[in-house]
């Protein structure tokens, strides 16, 4: 075998591994903020790229939870927005939010949001990176947190905000082949994006495009 497939076989998907991969890729990347238009699904839609600069101005921020438990392959936390909510009702998310004004940083709404959804403890969170922004078309300027989860957590998810918490494998989630590209008409313009269908479950849009970014800046 050779080729990307047998690399996908070499590479390693313990929480060890995402943590030194995260770290490096802080150390190495000039500017993070700004790259965020060759990576993910805004490289699949360059012509929104500057529609989605103009509209995208309050700053959100999710965490990207890896739980560190010394498991060959580790596990990502996801949840499922309640299906009461407004915008994105349904649809699988990372824990996050808007970032106000008394969060020191991306970090600590990250993990502030997270204790708020899903109960998760920021005593049990280790921040490694973070992940070029993510615009969304509801105006979010999303930057994405890396982090390590240490074993002893608990979760419950907040019915106001979650119907369901649950893990992926990382190994499911950064190899290229569970990837898949679909698009729709979105006011009138086709977009373009990723979906990542795991079991019952189906990612796509911005939790899907950040994934896909994840892969690209620490797997591919």
């Amino acid at each position: 075998m050779s080729g990307p497939l047998a690399a996908m076989n070499n590479l390693s998907f313990s929480a060890s591994d995402f943590r030194e991969r995260a770290l490096a890729h802080r150390r190495s990347a000039d500017d993070v903020a700004a790259a965020f238009r060759d990576h993910g699904d805004h490289q699949l839609n360059p012509d929104l790229v500057a529609d989605l600069e103009r509209v995208a101005s309050r700053d959100a921020a999710v965490l990207i939870p890896v739980i560190d438990d010394h498991a060959s392959d580790a596990r990502i936390i996801l949840t499922m927005r309640a299906k009461a909510l407004r915008k994105h009702s349904g649809q699988i998310a990372f824990p996050g939010g808007a970032i106000d004004p008394e969060d020191a940083s991306p970090e600590a709404a990250a993990m502030r949001e997270a204790q708020e959804e899903i109960s998760l403890d920021p005593r049990f969170v280790e921040p490694v990176g973070r992940l070029p922004l993510y615009l969304t078309m509801t105006g979010f300027r999303i930057t994405p947190v890396l982090a390590l989860v240490k074993p002893g957590f608990r979760l419950q998810a907040n019915p106001e905000e979650v119907d369901d918490v649950f893990e992926v494998p990382l190994s499911f989630l950064m190899t290229p082949g569970n990837h898949f590209r679909e698009s729709r008409v979105w006011q009138g313009r086709e977009r373009h994006y990723y979906t990542m269908p795991y079991n019952d479950r189906f990612i796509w849009g911005v939790t899907a495009g950040i994934l896909r970014t994840l892969y690209e800046r620490l797997y591919a």
